[in-house]
């Protein structure tokens, strides 16, 4: 049976732009199907009925969800192209860790950025960058955080990359002042067709974060 692969996403999710750059970064051909998540598709609650989320990547009519597990099924299913995670049990776990940490932290300390105000967006902006130094140490002077070739753990954080803008204009600082090394390691990621191609323009997901917040009554 021929690989039928269908990625239900939406364009601005840092989430369902992991899939697609490890979909693209593999050179897999697969169909994009754009989800209103004010209104979800039946084809999206019939193969997420438990969370109701995207991304969800559906394999020969089989749903894979939740991004990191989704990342990881197309590593193992396609593993003979540029594979993402080391071929090691400890170097693996290690990416899995980093991977774990990027999912706990990041996105919801940069909600908080631009969702709060005065003492409290200032102590999510602190927290923020803390978290990303703690990355930017593990780093080093490393490419790439498994190495010399884009990995999981890249893959995992480098979507949060077209955030940066929104996040540092609605907390007003900067990224590149505090995480030097971190901001060269994204524009390193971004000459890979791969993550080029899939993340948008910082811009427009600044535009889409104040529409959002109209619609959620936030000032």
């Amino acid at each position: 049976m021929a690989n039928e692969l269908i990625l239900l996403d939406t364009w601005v999710s840092p989430f369902g732009m992991r899939v697609r750059i490890a979909l693209r970064e593999k050179g897999i051909k697969f169909e994009y199907k754009e989800e209103d998540l004010t209104n979800k598709s039946d084809l999206l609650l019939k193969m997420n009925p438990i969370h109701k989320k995207i991304p969800v990547l559906i394999h020969n009519g089989k749903p894979v969800r939740e991004s990191g597990i989704i990342v990881q099924y197309v590593d193992e299913v396609w593993h003979d192209k540029a594979p993402l995670l080391p071929s090691e049990p400890y170097p693996r776990a290690q990416a899995r860790f980093w991977a774990d940490f990027v999912d706990k932290k990041i996105y919801d300390t940069g909600r908080k950025i631009w969702t709060t105000k005065g003492d409290e967006q200032k102590s999510a902006t602190e927290e923020f960058i803390g978290y990303l130094k703690t990355l930017e140490a593990e780093l080093g002077d490393k490419p790439y955080f498994g190495g010399e070739k884009l990995g999981y753990v890249d893959v995992t954080m480098i979507p949060f990359y077209s955030w940066f803008h929104a996040y540092e204009v609605s907390g007003n600082f900067s990224i590149e002042s505090n995480c030097p090394k971190l901001m060269a390691w994204a524009k390193r990621c971004m000459q890979h067709e791969s993550v080029s191609k899939t993340l948008p323009d910082p811009k427009k997901v600044y535009e889409f974060i104040l529409q959002l917040k109209k619609r959620l009554g936030i000032e």
